[in-house]
């Protein structure tokens, strides 16, 4: 690390410790060749993911655009913070560790809806309205009549 008050390229690592929730590093250095001191912060590089909206154009990846619509869709139901929190790291993880550089937006609701169905069921309803654009009544039957039915195979088809 170059030193910023002589130009020295050799430093030593005074003391280490992590900072932003344990996203980066925080160094205090000092100089070989003039011993001042100085701070750096190492953190991890990270590509801009795309995500292809449905229309056909992009934009940047923005975790709080979906951890939005999932509150919306969580709005008066028993739903944790620290569970839309853990739902919206989750989905960030998975999108970062697809290692691809643009990503539907219909991938990504996918996503939130597989994962919210697993939390609460009204919220998931709530969401896959807006994100399928329910046209009527009928729409929402069906997709409740699938998530009723997707119940009873996983409850061994018992009430419960």
């Amino acid at each position: 690390m170059k030193c910023i008050y002589c130009g020295c390229k050799e430093s030593k690592v005074i003391d280490s410790r992590t900072s932003d929730e344990g996203d980066s590093i925080r160094r205090r250095r000092e100089c070989i060749s003039c011993g001042k001191r100085f701070t750096t912060y190492e953190t991890v590089e990270t590509t801009p993911i795309l995500v292809i909206k449905s229309n056909g154009t992009r934009q940047a990846f923005d975790l709080n655009k979906i951890k939005g619509g999932i509150i919306k869709a969580c709005e008066k139901r028993p739903v944790p913070m620290y569970k839309i929190d853990q739902l919206c790291e989750d989905i960030k993880k998975q999108v970062y560790n697809s290692m691809e550089q643009e990503i539907s937006s219909k991938k990504i609701g996918e996503m939130v809806m597989s994962a919210l169905m697993q939390i609460d069921e009204v919220a998931y309803v709530r969401f896959a309205s807006v994100y399928r654009s329910f046209k009527d009544i009928s729409t929402f039957l069906a997709e409740i009549e699938k998530l009723t039915k997707l119940n009873n195979q996983n409850n061994g088809g018992t009430k419960q």
